[in-house]
């Protein structure tokens, strides 16, 4: 499973504007993205609302994952990994906000 570490820079956190921002970079993507940070189980990151539910403050340090279910062979790992790279640098700029 791909995944990616990436801290929340929004001075908001991922609450509502910025985590519309996010969601709608995960849903582009066209793949099922989680998100988590320690201590809280993944949730969906195509979901508007299980990411503003899961409380994600400015500071907080998140890992995003993939499912290898979604991958096919080796160009959809760099696509993922792509992806996910993509949405760090979202996350970790003031773009989110």
């Amino acid at each position: 499973m791909p995944t990616m570490k990436a801290v929340v820079a929004a001075p908001v956190g991922l609450h509502a504007r910025s985590a519309a921002v996010f969601v709608r970079a995960v849903t582009d993507t066209g793949l099922a993205v989680t998100i988590s940070k320690a201590g809280a189980g993944r949730v969906d990151a195509r979901s508007l609302l299980q990411v503003m539910a899961a409380d994600f403050p400015q500071g907080c340090e998140v890992e995003l994952s993939i499912k290898e279910v979604e991958l096919e062979g080796a160009l959809g790992r760099e696509k993922a990994e792509e992806a996910l790279r993509q949405l760090r640098e979202l996350l970790e700029s003031q773009g989110a906000a």
